[in-house]
């Protein structure tokens, strides 16, 4: 189970501020200053997707996320077995964290759905198949999710500003 750690940044430099350090700032190695959203289970590529996939009311399958790697760097990534076998253990290529930008596309549908169809479509967002294993307690997680992920969104579009995730598997 991995723990991603949705925020807004004034831009890419912001986002990258300590790229080891989760950017919910009650942590004790938090860093202080982000607006974020601390999710579990709640990854961008799959779960997040098909939350936005439902809001724009387009098929499950459909990559709606559009993301950047930040970190680790791509550009450093190993480009061979040789080179990957030569990481040290504590690689954040091997293990993370890693920083993904997300697109303004998603933002957007998060920033702009009616707070009236969350309930109905968090309850759609629990059928899928990743959240096979939730019981209906856990649905109020996931409305809480939503609704802060939502909010996030508003907040990071007032400001003109992208949403990141960190993530630690």
């Amino acid at each position: 189970m991995g723990f991603y750690g949705y925020y807004r940044a004034a831009d890419r430099e912001a986002a990258l501020v300590r790229p080891e350090a989760s950017r919910v700032i009650d942590e004790p190695h938090g860093v202080a200053g982000f607006d974020a959203v601390e999710t579990k289970e709640i990854d961008p590529w799959g779960t997040l997707n098909k939350l936005v996939a439902l809001i724009g009311d387009v098929d499950l399958s459909t990559e709606l996320v559009g993301m950047v790697a930040l970190y680790p760097p791509p550009e450093g990534a190993p480009q061979s077995e040789e080179e990957w076998d030569a990481l040290s253990e504590d690689s954040p290529y091997l293990d993370g964290p890693g920083i993904q930008g997300l697109s303004v596309n998603v933002r957007d549908l998060l920033a702009d759905v009616d707070d009236a169809r969350l309930p109905a479509l968090t309850e759609r967002w629990a059928e899928i198949e990743e959240f096979s294993h939730f019981t209906s307690a856990d649905m109020e997680y996931l409305l809480s999710v939503a609704k802060n992920l939502v909010r996030l969104s508003r907040r990071a579009k007032e400001h003109d500003q992208l949403l990141y995730c960190w993530m630690c598997p």
